[in-house]
């Protein structure tokens, strides 16, 4: 759940919905990216997003063992309400001493990170908005967090 929050940007609504067809290949075999659907995303912002090696990774571990058609299962085995993704990662904040951060934390990150980077591939703040699902870009600037030292760097350069 960690990795879908930072490497790919997921809500906690968007992992607990998240399905194996989501994820895979005409095939059957992994898929390079998530294909989000519509009903699993918030207000119906369903969307592509490529898969980072470290997910592909991970995912195909947790294919090999899966019986369900959701990704991430409890541990009966069905599928995980949204308000249990938030609770899990409440609790797995509080046990690692980490405060002030949520299911959304991961999200935060996955954002900024990707609008520190979007520049060296070529790309805009638009491919971030697009990856984050949102609808205007004034939503993604609101999860963008500066940064003093790129601030200094930035001024140095000028």
């Amino acid at each position: 759940m960690v990795l879908l929050s930072v490497k790919a940007g997921l809500r906690a609504c968007e992992i607990a919905r998240l399905t194996w067809p989501m994820v895979l290949d005409a095939t059957g075999g992994l898929s390079d990216h998530i294909q989000l659907e519509d009903q699993a995303a918030k207000k119906r912002s369903g969307r592509a997003i490529p898969l980072s090696p470290d997910l592909v990774r991970v995912l195909g571990r947790l294919r090999r063992r899966a019986q369900g058609s959701f990704v991430i299962v409890s541990e009966r085995g069905d599928g995980l309400r949204s308000s249990s993704v938030v609770n899990w990662f409440r609790a797995l904040y509080a046990d690692i001493g980490l405060s002030g951060c949520s299911s959304h934390s991961g999200r935060r990150t996955f954002i900024t990170r990707a609008a520190r980077l979007v520049h060296r591939v070529g790309g805009s703040i638009r491919d971030v908005q697009e990856l984050a699902g949102h609808s205007s870009l004034t939503h993604t600037q609101r999860y963008i967090e500066g940064s003093t030292s790129a601030k200094r760097r930035l001024v140095a350069l000028l």
